[in-house]
């Protein structure tokens, strides 16, 4: 088939000729050709993704796989008037080609570009955002009901998988549209990253069947004719229910108030039209099953679908890049790893140590640095698939008959789990270490996934311990320190490589609850919370200030704070994390109810959503680079009229043995 590689080395350099697809610039230009042009169109969109991604880099496996799919919708439906809600939005790329965005993709995931997710400022046919998964079909059930609230003749799709349907919210949705009795179509899009399926011309024989016309005025019909003569309605039900579990898995959202359809060849054009043709227009919740195959279209990525989710930009002749922006120059000959890399290995020294140590993941396995725990220790990994809350009151089940559960969990995610985070796990007291990867900002990947508001979030929960550490060894340190410790525990560390400082492979702990001083200065003191020393640092050293690595947010070290305050006049607290509710603001609450009146400056994220970018820009733009750091401190000692100092580092009482 056109546009099918086997390699990197086979992708195209330069833009693929796609005369068909250049002439489609919204859906509306595609409702204008006949079917039997669409397979030539999804060739020639699937080349062009294929080109744009490797450009560009991004999500890459998701969207090859949902290419006739998105062309079908967008053909029967009347996009944007038509609601389509697109599941994990990575799926997206191709829905971004079709509807205005084509000549953009070069911009994507980059500064003033667009969005790796689907953005409803961004354009009228993301009718949802998205950047967590599972939420399309209560978002779809919220606009089928508006629609019936209004009396608007309007459709509605949501598109849910790679993975999204093992979501306990998407059943959720499930159960209530079908109570409603709502007109929706939900798409399930089943890639074998969430429930398997039934392949073959049989099923898909079976499945235009059952969207037919025919079958569906037969099905209503027999129903009415049945109604007042039970047994025989009942047999007939079961007769078709059995008739249809032979080729495919719909019993269960059968029994859930949908009618089912599937499943089909996803990759078929002609059978997808058909199909959702025939469905559009049928009252009440429906669900058509697709199967796709995730990377169609790219043989490594058919072959590892979660290894090729996502790509860096393709340079000729040379291997894939790093998928994280480095920090710091890196020293020759070191590999600097990655902040996940020394979480995973933490966990397999940990593990070997502890027989009790448990490790949970809510689908992030790799992202969070996992696999070879999960190879060492299959018996004590755990895999709960996208179900935050679940992994939380999992770990806490496990916490109370005696267990050491690890939860590794995005930042961003575990927002999702707040509740039970809150009631079962620090309410009761329960040993759970939460090791929170992607805190702060996350670069391309934008503000969906940005970890700007644990420490606000987390801090005010009793009970809990929360670590801030600045660099590989302090993140290693303080992972094993929070896991000694009786009771919850959670340690952030950003996404992306470390800063090359040497790692202590001991399992050392520190004292809870005791600050660093790295430099003894003068006037000012900066109070570093996590992995912005690098930046603090040159600024300490031009300033002449006093530099403390706080390493806790939760205990604060507040017989230090007392003794900066009598020694400066002005304390300054740096955090990747909101302003509003953070580090800081623990810092002045502290200082406060001390009747202490040192000024506090404080620097961290501003009251508002951080676009996409390189993390390096993103911290720029905000002001928590070294250049805005010190910017904003020389601003406030001016309006102070505190004297910069520049003075000779040294290590003072106040640093502690690990």
């Amino acid at each position: 088939m056109a546009g099918h590689y086997k390699t990197f080395e086979e992708f195209p350099s330069s833009r693929p000729v796609t005369e068909l697809l250049d002439s489609v610039d919204f859906p509306k230009n595609l409702r204008e050709l006949n079917e039997a042009q669409l397979p030539r169109l999804a060739d020639e969109l699937r080349e062009f993704l294929l080109y744009s991604v490797s450009q560009t880099g991004g999500h890459f496996g998701a969207g090859l796989g949902v290419v006739e799919l998105t062309i079908a919708l967008h053909y029967v439906f009347n996009t944007p008037y038509d609601r389509l809600v697109w599941d994990v939005g990575h799926q997206t790329y191709p829905h971004k080609i079709l509807t205005g965005r084509r000549e953009s993709m070069a911009s994507m995931r980059q500064g003033g570009g667009l969005a790796g997710f689907t953005k409803r400022a961004e354009s009228e046919y993301d009718t949802f955002g998205v950047g967590h998964s599972s939420t399309s079909i209560s978002a779809a059930l919220g606009m089928a009901l508006a629609a019936r609230q209004k009396k608007e003749n309007r459709k509605v799709c949501a598109i849910i998988g790679d993975g999204a349907m093992t979501a306990g919210m998407a059943f959720e949705a499930l159960n209530h549209a079908a109570h409603t009795s709502a007109n929706m179509l939900v798409v399930l899009n089943d890639n074998q990253m969430s429930i398997s399926h039934n392949q073959g011309g049989l099923a898909n024989y079976f499945a235009k069947i059952w969207a037919s016309k025919a079958y569906i005025s037969l099905r209503e019909g027999s129903k009415k004719v049945l109604a007042n003569i039970p047994p025989a309605k009942e047999f007939a039900r079961r007769t078709e229910e059995h008739m249809k579990g032979m080729v495919a898995p719909g019993t269960m959202f059968e029994e859930l108030g949908f009618h089912y359809i599937g499943p089909i060849n996803g990759h078929d054009i002609d059978s997808l039209v058909t199909t959702m043709r025939n469905m559009a227009n049928l009252d009440g919740p429906q669900l058509l099953h697709v199967f796709t195959r995730k990377g169609q279209g790219f043989a490594p990525a058919e072959i590892d679908p979660v290894g090729y989710h996502a790509i860096n930009k393709i340079e000729p002749k040379t291997a894939p890049a790093d998928n994280s922006e480095p920090q710091l120059a890196k020293p020759a000959g070191k590999k600097i790893p990655k902040y996940q890399d020394v979480f995973g290995r933490w966990l397999c020294d940990a593990a070997a140590r502890d027989e009790l140590l448990v490790g949970i993941t809510p689908a992030m396995c790799e992202g969070s640095g996992m696999v070879e725990f999960s190879k060492q220790f299959p018996d004590r990994y755990h895999d709960v698939a996208i179900a935050e809350q679940h992994s939380v009151t999992l770990a806490a089940g496990l916490a109370c008959d005696g267990m050491k559960p690890v939860v590794a969990i995005y930042s961003t995610f575990l927002q999702r789990a707040y509740d039970q985070l809150i009631h079962d796990v620090a309410l009761q007291n329960l040993d759970v270490t939460f090791c929170l990867d992607r805190a702060g900002l996350v670069g391309e990947d934008g503000p969906t996934h940005a970890g700007s508001f644990d420490i606000s979030y987390l801090r005010c929960i009793p009970n809990m311990l929360v670590a801030t550490p600045s660099d590989e060894n302090e993140t290693r340190l303080l992972l094993n320190t929070a896991y000694c410790h009786q009771g919850p525990a959670a340690v952030r560390y950003p996404r992306g490589m470390g800063t090359g400082v040497e790692i202590d492979p001991a399992l050392s702990t520190v004292e809870i609850g005791k600050a660093l001083q790295k430099q003894q200065g003068h006037s000012v003191a900066l109070l570093n919370f996590g992995a912005l020393l690098h930046e603090v640092t040159p600024v300490a050293e031009n300033l002449g200030a006093t530099l403390v690595d706080m390493r806790f947010v939760k205990p604060l070290d507040n017989a230090l704070l007392l003794d900066l305050c009598a020694e400066h006049e002005l304390l300054v607290t740096i955090e990747e994390n909101s302003v509003m509710g953070g580090a800081g603001s623990a810092v002045l609450e502290f200082l406060h109810s001390q009747n202490v009146q040192t000024p506090v400056l404080q620097l961290g994220l501003p009251d508002r959503y951080v676009e996409h970018g390189k993390q390096s820009a993103m911290r720029a733009e905000v002001g928590l680079d070294a250049k805005g750091i010190e910017a904003a401190v020389r601003a406030r000692m001016l309006a102070l009229d505190i004297k910069p100092l520049r003075v000779t580092d040294t290590i003072s009482s106040h640093a502690f043995a690990k």
